[in-house]
């Protein structure tokens, strides 16, 4: 499979990006229900740090073929996430969240599914700048 450079740049971006509905989810750090469904990894202080890892996405966008460890290390944390995301998936009900706060029960829905595809993302581009030898 072929994809472009700018195409690869873009989906950096909208990684970067979908990080950020963080805020819009959390109601910039006030959504009380996101941080009690898991306070260890959903704390305001996570949350706070998920918006991090979505600026170093966008701040690489543009040149992530000079950085081709570090792109191995957005793999490694999105994989992170989305084991995580499953085992909160098997050990809680994400309905009984939705009851509590609809957009809570909407992050909780979803976050791990993004996360999995930006996995999958980085993993790709990871390859591919190894097989390139850059």
């Amino acid at each position: 499979m072929i994809i472009k450079n700018e195409t690869i740049t873009k989906g950096f971006v909208i990684a970067g990006l979908m990080n950020m509905t963080v805020l819009v989810f959390s109601r910039f750090f006030t959504n009380s229900v996101i941080t009690e469904s898991d306070p260890v990894v959903m704390s305001n202080f996570g949350l706070l740090m998920i918006v991090v890892w979505g600026l170093a996405y966008i701040s690489v966008a543009k040149h992530y073929h000079n950085v081709k460890w570090l792109v191995g290390v957005f793999a490694i944390e999105k994989f992170i996430y989305g084991f995580i995301w499953i085992k909160w998936m098997l050990n809680n009900n994400v309905l009984d969240v939705f009851a509590k706060d609809k957009m809570a029960g909407i992050f909780y829905g979803i976050y791990g599914v993004n996360d999995w595809l930006f996995f999958i993302f980085f993993l790709f581009v990871i390859i591919r700048l190894i097989k390139s030898g850059k």
